[in-house]
């Protein structure tokens, strides 16, 4: 078949020359520099634009709240509608779906040069959210999609990764000297160049998916419209837990409703013809255990971080700069320890991998929780263990998902695996404040700071900790339960 005259693809620039998938990462070069580049922009537009929070709230005369939703506009949108959007991408076209939000990103970010009002901000920030939703799923779909060897797609999604978390920790830094001799709005439009870069690799190197590839089934709109209700509002509520705070009903009744949009969402997807999300897809082992260890990962990297954070630079006093220094070890490991995931994989397996990398972060939470008051050098090596198994979870998890689901579901399944880690990572941050929040009163960041307080803050980030742990554990218990049944799974039934 001629693929150029194929109405089904006529979306295409296909590279004709190509016969079959690519046998190494170098034949795939363009289309990994494309998928790259995509999550390049997830991971560094968040870290990159807080450091200049101050800065807008101060020319845009913004208040708390209208400035925490230029970050939570994004997430909400960016969650809300990954499932969405995910499988309407299965439907139409994984790579289709990819390069309209590319241009959707690259006009949003461009719009943020005609910016002159906290308002417009947000409305920008949420059609970037739309973007990502739009984009994000599909990278890891995609890659998938373009090797035929588990070793190959293993090694391809680690470059990625790698890719995304060197933005995400240069971000910050990045910020901090561009702020210096420009304007903040330089930190959005650095988006522009990044689209184009993902646009012209996808469009080059990634064939548009095959008729056989694609799920015929109508969309779900009902479905859709629950679960981007759902996950909307399981991202808000762990907000409102620490601002208006666990005293007021307004996070509990945020809360409640997550809770009933989602019974809905299952009650609907149970009884639809043809539902947006399969739930017997997501009971498969493959697919249930990856989610639950990213899940875990996702948990102990949010809420451990908010932790340190506030430890190093309230309860120990260092400074702003020195508190960047002390979080160097999870950098370190997260940007170098994909060096390593290759050589775990092969030695002991993806699913033996995915169940150390999910033990490795209880292990760093437990450390935290038990050690950490006693010194740095605990505080550090919790950074580290959690961070390595976060490394290796994220690769191998979302791996193990893919293998786990139908080729024509392969879009909706990544939406899956980045769902659990912004929920997860939502509540995580949400546990740590409000346990905070609830053992220390007076407010976080007070001055007054004698020795009953320190006592106090050490325990309330004792018992946080030790929630996070009880959390994680769980969550990788029943991940690894349900992983037991994995290898007679067959893949891609």
């Amino acid at each position: 078949m001629d693929v150029r005259r194929d109405p089904v693809l006529e979306d295409t620039d296909v590279p004709t020359e190509v016969s079959g998938p690519p046998k190494s990462l170098r034949e795939a070069g363009v289309a990994l520099a494309g998928l790259s580049a995509v999550f390049l922009f997830e991971m560094l537009d968040n870290s990159i634009l807080n450091v200049a929070l101050p800065t807008i709230g101060r020319e845009l005369s913004a208040s708390p709240t209208a400035l925490q939703w230029v970050t939570g506009g994004y997430a909400v949108a960016f969650g809300g509608l990954m499932l969405a959007l995910g499988a309407l991408a299965d439907r139409v076209g994984r790579r289709r779906i990819m390069l309209v939000g590319l241009v959707l990103l690259g006009a949003a970010s461009l719009a943020t040069a005609f910016v002159g009002t906290v308002e417009q901000l947000i409305a920008v920030r949420v059609a970037m959210g739309v973007a990502a939703a739009m984009t994000t799923p599909g990278s890891l779909a995609l890659a998938f999609r373009l090797f035929d060897e588990d070793g190959l797609r293993v090694r391809a999604t680690t470059l990625i990764s790698t890719v995304g978390l060197a933005g995400l920790a240069v971000g910050p830094t990045l910020g901090g000297l561009v702020l210096a001799f420009a304007p903040w709005q330089v930190l959005l439009l650095v988006n522009v160049p990044i689209a184009a870069l993902a646009f012209l690799g996808i469009r080059r190197g990634i064939p548009a998916d095959r008729p056989d590839e694609l799920h015929r089934a109508p969309v779900d709109a009902a479905g859709a419209l629950l679960a981007t209700a759902t996950i909307g509002l399981a991202l808000v509520a762990p907000t409102l837990f620490v601002d208006p705070g666990p005293a007021s009903p307004v996070p509990w009744l945020a809360t409640a409703a997550a809770v009933v949009t989602a019974v809905l969402f299952v009650v609907r997807e149970r009884a639809a013809r043809h539902p947006l999300l399969d739930l017997a897809l997501v009971g498969r082992p493959l697919v249930s255990s990856g989610l639950a260890f990213k899940a875990a990962s996702g948990l102990a990297t949010a809420g451990l971080g908010y932790l340190v954070t506030l430890q190093l630079q309230l309860d120990w006093g260092w400074t702003p700069a020195r508190a960047a220094v002390g979080m160097l070890p999870q950098v370190v490991v997260l940007i170098a320890g994909g060096a390593v995931i290759g050589p775990l994989v092969t030695r002991v397996g993806l699913d033996r991998a995915a169940r150390l990398g999910a033990g490795a972060v209880v292990c760093g939470l437990a450390v935290h929780a038990l050690l950490g008051r006693l010194g740095y050098v605990w505080v550090a090596l919790a950074l580290v263990l959690v961070a390595a198994g976060m490394r290796v979870v994220g690769v191998v998890a979302g791996t193990n998902v893919m293998r786990g689901l139908p080729a024509d579901r392969t879009t909706v399944g990544a939406a899956l695996v980045d769902t659990a880690g912004e929920v997860s990572t939502g509540v995580g941050v949400c546990v740590g404040g409000t346990i905070l929040a609830a053992l220390l009163s007076g407010g976080i960041a007070t001055s007054a700071w004698d020795s009953d307080r320190v006592a106090r803050f050490d325990q309330a980030v004792t018992w946080a900790g030790l929630t996070l742990t009880v959390l994680a554990a769980a969550l990788v218990g029943w991940g690894m339960l349900r992983g037991r049944g994995s290898a007679a799974q067959p893949e891609h039934e």
